[in-house]
């Protein structure tokens, strides 16, 4: 992890100049209120209802959502500490529907005057500790803090919260969210193909038939995954200033096109000189699967989410195609997704090859 990094992380989870206001016994009352969190989510863990997990023993249901013990714990956290500011670029999506090559994509997008296509951070920094994740911010310090100074004038933040769980200050501020969608055969796929490799030794594999099973049922990591998308396609029709839709396969099909788009919504126009200087055609090649999953960290860096999840580079970049649940899928399981997905999406305009 570089300087620029480090700083970043500093940045995000420390109180602003460093200050810490003590009450009168002498205690931070944001490490009393941290540590009060942590007690509620350790007395609602038995009560709640379980299914089987994909990577830990068991996933819970939070108000309608599957979570892992631990990501529950993030995202209460998350929602009782994390202030957002109206500035803020938060990336929302559904575990593995493209999560890491967005946030290079916006990262790049949204600093592309500061840093040279020669010695940029990507090229030596994963994308994931370039774009911290919300719900794993609060693991062991309690605030976050402004933005940091020469990266660029907005916070670009992730989350894999679905939009019923985000904080208050997420709903109620001017930020802007982008959600990236992806076809849910090939999210299926992506997450059980990611989960098996984390999945503990000791614990027997998880099949892909009863992988498909809980995903049809709903009982996947952040899920329902139908769930997840509508809620941020129905936030998207009475705030369209405010969320962004997009879909991993728009963006396949035509990086340049929608580039353009997430620039303009992000606030970062690109201006005459960059198209014709071949700016957008620099930032696909630099985002590209095929120039991320060469580089050295990627290939041998480790992320270190929280104290207890921790995951390889090189897990983050499988194959990044379209179509690829085609080599696992039986057509009567394509079809039994493609029957759930349409009976969900009916109205919305989420569209995928079905």
């Amino acid at each position: 992890m570089d300087s620029t990094t480090c700083d970043f992380h500093q940045l995000l989870v420390s109180k602003p100049n460093g200050e810490v206001i003590m009450d009168e016994e002498g205690n931070d009352p944001e490490e009393i209120d941290h540590k009060d969190i942590c007690m509620e989510w350790e007395a609602i863990l038995p009560t709640l209802p379980k299914q089987k997990g994909w990577m830990a023993d068991h996933l819970v249901q939070y108000q309608g959502v599957w979570l892992s013990p631990s990501g529950l714990k993030g995202v209460m956290l998350a929602r009782h500490h994390f202030t957002c500011l109206p500035t803020d670029i938060i990336l929302s999506t559904s575990p593995k529907a493209g999560t890491t090559w967005f946030k290079a994509l916006l990262f790049t997008i949204m600093n592309r005057r500061i840093y040279q296509f020669s010695s940029h951070p990507l090229l030596t920094t994963n994308p994931h500790d370039l774009v911290l994740f919300i719900e794993a911010m609060f693991d062991q310090a309690p605030t976050a803090s402004p933005v940091k100074d020469g990266i660029s004038s907005s916070r670009l933040l992730s989350t894999h919260m679905p939009y019923s769980l985000l904080p208050n200050s997420v709903k109620t501020s001017c930020c802007r969210i982008v959600y990236v969608c992806r076809d849910p055969k090939d999210a299926l796929i992506s997450q059980w193909q990611y989960l098996k490799r984390l999945r503990p030794k000791e614990m027997p594999p998880l099949p892909l038939e009863e992988a498909f099973g809980l995903f049809c049922d709903g009982v996947s990591h952040f899920g329902p995954f139908w769930d997840h998308a509508l809620g941020y396609y129905g936030a998207s029709q009475e705030s369209p200033q405010k969320v962004m839709v997009l879909t991993y396969e728009a963006m396949m099909t035509d990086p340049a096109f929608n580039i353009k788009r997430l620039a303009d919504f992000v606030g970062h126009p690109l201006d005459p000189e960059e198209e014709s200087g071949g700016v957008v055609e620099r930032m696909v090649s630099l985002c590209s699967f095929e120039n991320l999953s060469r580089l050295e960290v990627n290939k041998s860096g480790v992320q270190q989410f929280t104290a207890q999840f921790m995951v390889p580079n090189s897990n983050f970049f499988r194959k990044g195609q379209i179509g690829d649940w085609r080599n696992h899928l039986t057509p009567t399981m394509a079809e039994s997704l493609n029957k759930i997905t349409k009976e969900r999406f009916g109205g919305p305009d989420l569209e995928f090859s079905l």
